[in-house]
C-alpha cells in the first residue's frame, strides 16, 4: 500500500516576480504616450467673459492662440498693470502679432494652413482697443478665421 505525506507546513510558495519588470515598463509606456504636456504658461489674467451660444472646437492642433490680459501678479513688477498681449510664452506687442502668425503658419503642413483658427483668450476687464487692435493685425496677415474663448453660462451670471 502506499503511503501519502502531508504538508507539514502551511507555507505559501514564493511569487514569481519574473513578470514584474515588463508590467512596470508597460505602464511607464502608457503613462508617456497617454500624457499631455501643456504648451504655454500663462503670464495674464484670464477670466473669461460667460457667452450663452457656445461650441467646441474639433482640432486643437489647428488652432493658435492669442492671450489677452492684466499681467499675472509675478510679472506686474516687470510690465506693469496694464493689459498685455501674449503669444505663446512670452509678452509682445501688436506689431509681433503678424511674425507669430506667419511663425504659426509655417510650421504646420501647407494643406492644414487653411484651417487654422485663431483663438482670441481676452480677459473680461481688458478694454476693446487691444481686442481691435489684434484684430486689425490679423487682417493684415490675412487670418480671418477668428474664435472668441469664453465660458458657457447665461450674460446674467457675469459678476
Amino acid at each position: 500500500m502506499s503511503k501519502f505525506n502531508k504538508k507539514k507546513s502551511g507555507d505559501l510558495p514564493a511569487i514569481s516576480t519574473a513578470s514584474l519588470p515588463d508590467i512596470v515598463f508597460m505602464l511607464l509606456f502608457f503613462f508617456m504616450v497617454a500624457t499631455v504636456m501643456r504648451d504655454t504658461t500663462l503670464k495674464v489674467k484670464n477670466d473669461l467673459p460667460f457667452a450663452d451660444q457656445v461650441e467646441k472646437l474639433d482640432k486643437k492642433d489647428l488652432i493658435m492662440y492669442i492671450y489677452a490680459g492684466k499681467p499675472s501678479d509675478r510679472f506686474q513688477s516687470t510690465f506693469g498693470k496694464e493689459a498685455r498681449i501674449q503669444l505663446n510664452d512670452k509678452f509682445a506687442d501688436v506689431s509681433d502679432i503678424q511674425a507669430f502668425i506667419e511663425a504659426e503658419r509655417a510650421s504646420k503642413r501647407e494643406e492644414l494652413v487653411p484651417f487654422l483658427t485663431t483663438a482670441l483668450k481676452v480677459d473680461k476687464e481688458v478694454n476693446m482697443g487691444i481686442v481691435s487692435d489684434i484684430k486689425t493685425e490679423l487682417r493684415k496677415v490675412n487670418a480671418l478665421k477668428i474664435n472668441y474663448t469664453t465660458r458657457n453660462g447665461d450674460i446674467s451670471q457675469n459678476d
